[in-house]
């Protein structure tokens, strides 16, 4: 005999995923998140299922995901397939993001030791220049 969980209010949720209630809200609002409802209090309750969406919504923000890339992928899983291939996509376009601030990085830190080592510490008109190294 399957044996049908409780739903879960709201503070249950926070206090078991560590994710505060205004959170859980927002991302309710968002679409990310459905309640079952409310109890007769006006408190949310959700399904058990909320904790893994919860966690999965964690893991994937710690990644760099945007909460509208969430919840598209969260909108092909609860159309029953896995987006295990949108996901790929979407981390390799982040790579390849990364990619490019670390070179974007490079050319300034190379700038940057540019003025630093020809550095002067007497402008011979300081009243005419803020600091004529960067300027």
């Amino acid at each position: 005999m399957l044996v049908q969980e409780q739903p879960k209010l709201i503070g249950t949720v926070a206090k078991s995923s560590g994710v505060p209630i205004k959170t859980i809200r927002y991302y309710e609002e968002l679409g990310l998140l459905r309640s079952l409802g409310r109890t007769e209090g006006g408190y949310r309750l959700f399904n058990s299922d909320i904790l893994a969406r919860l966690n999965f919504i964690k893991r994937a923000q710690s990644l760099g995901l945007s909460l509208s890339e969430i919840k598209d992928f969260l909108e092909v899983h609860d159309e029953g397939e896995l987006p295990c291939v949108h996901i790929k996509a979407k981390l390799q376009d982040k790579l390849t993001a990364i990619d490019e601030q670390i070179q974007q990085l490079f050319i300034l830190r190379q700038e940057l030791e540019g003025l630093i080592s020809g550095w002067e510490t007497i402008p011979e008109n300081p009243e005419q220049t803020i600091c004529p190294i960067i300027e």
